[in-house]
């Protein structure tokens, strides 16, 4: 297929003015927490409690979330043209192309099989990002959007989000086959509480009851609130071509494949590209959309999500040692790269600035690695033996159970 075999995009007509008026942003809007400071430095220790346990177990430092890379893809995002006012902000306000790369995770900070299954990640990188900066990005190019296939996070606050992380830093590098049964009994669970109430629960998703489906058929969400130039919004990205969409949902057995993630990507952009609509849902009432309390799903019904652009990928190699070295290695992602017009907002966001940095600092000194941000279009330089080692990769995909259950 080419990237043009792409579904009638569900959210065009969502591009039209909606009847809530969007709530305007002002920093008075944020409310720290009294003690939020000593969150903070708590959530730096112990990210870095973590960094530090898998660098002595494995001989490398890797990242302490989303430690696991399954497909390093570069592709191009193109800004919708016409957009209304209210949708034409920041890097939107302008129709235009751009470079990005994509970077598909899951959330541990220690090597898993995939057989524990946790919330997935997507990390979007933009590049050529012209105008005012955030704090700490200035003179870079780049906007980050860091995402999660969930419409909101799993704790609300960083004091709670602490709570959670110190937990599940305990079990780091420890009774991997002890989070394997975990992880098949939190997928049943997960599936009573979908047949009672409809919607997963994010805490059992984390604790390894993610549905097993096909990662790329999920759609990703920034779950916490940044500012969208003059107004309020969390980001979405959505499969939209027509192969991606017949990936949501479908079922995925990777129980005895430890990569089976990463294979079906590579088998999957072995064959085809693939597009992703890009989306904002606009803040549009304090009350029931809060910053502060990011384990808020911000209702559709009152402010859908609207179509604001579109990333496209070429068939490629998406895993290699090469681009494992550039981005896995070589690059960082924090929400807090990017244009002062998409401000990271609440709790949660805010702490992500200081621990982030953290554990770039962390990887850098001890792989003796410079991390910088990419200026320009980012060159993979996939050698002839990657190409052949992706499709070995394909080949163990083989293994794969793309259809029935999977527990």
């Amino acid at each position: 297929m080419t990237t043009e075999t792409v579904m009638k995009r569900p959210s065009a007509i969502a591009k039209q003015q909606p009847g809530r008026v969007p709530v305007r942003y002002s920093p008075s809007l944020e409310r720290l927490e009294a003690d939020e400071a000593e969150t903070t430095q708590g959530l730096i220790a112990t990210m870095r409690y973590i960094n530090e346990r898998t660098l002595a177990n494995g001989g490398h430092a890797i990242r302490s979330v989303h430690a696991k890379a399954h497909g390093i893809l570069q592709g191009d995002l193109e800004v919708d043209a016409d957009l209304p006012s209210e949708l034409a902000q920041g890097l939107f306000a302008k129709p235009g192309g751009y470079p990005v790369v994509m970077r598909f995770s899951t959330i541990p900070g220690d090597i898993l099989d995939d057989s524990v299954s946790v919330p997935r990640g997507l990390a979007v990188k933009i590049i050529g990002v012209k105008g005012e900066r955030l704090e700490g990005s200035e003179g870079d190019v780049t906007q980050d959007f860091l995402l999660i296939n969930g419409p909101a996070f799993g704790a609300p606050t960083p004091k709670k989000f602490l709570s959670v992380v110190r937990i599940l830093a305990r079990t780091t590098d420890r009774a991997e086959w002890l989070k394997k049964i975990l992880s098949a009994a939190m997928r049943q669970l997960q599936r009573a509480i979908v047949a009672v109430t409809g919607q997963p629960n994010a805490t059992v998703a984390t604790l390894g009851g993610q549905p097993e489906t096909h990662i790329l058929g999920e759609t990703f969400y920034s779950q916490a609130a940044l500012r969208f130039g003059d107004f309020i919004a969390k980001i979405a990205v959505a499969p939209i071509s027509a192969e991606l969409m017949a990936l949501t949902q479908a079922p995925l057995n990777v129980n005895g494949v430890p990569n089976g993630l990463r294979a079906a990507i590579l088998e999957f952009f072995g064959k085809h590209g693939g597009a992703w609509e890009v989306r904002a849902q606009l803040c549009t009432d304090l009350e029931t959309m809060p910053i502060e309390d990011a384990a808020v799903v911000w209702p559709e019904q009152q402010s859908p999500y609207r179509a604001i652009g579109r990333i496209t990928v070429k068939p490629q190699v998406t895993w290699s040692e090469a681009r494992s070295s550039a981005v896995d290695d070589g690059m960082s992602f924090t929400p807090w790269h990017g244009l002062a017009a998409h401000l990271p907002l609440g709790g949660i966001m805010r702490a992500r600035k200081a621990v982030y940095e953290m554990a770039k600092t962390f990887r850098s000194e001890a792989n003796g690695r410079v991390i910088e941000e990419p200026r320009q279009r980012v060159s993979f330089e996939d050698r002839r033996e990657d190409r052949v080692a992706g499709a070995v990769q394909q080949t163990a995909s083989a293994g794969l159970t793309h259809a029935g259950q999977s527990d």
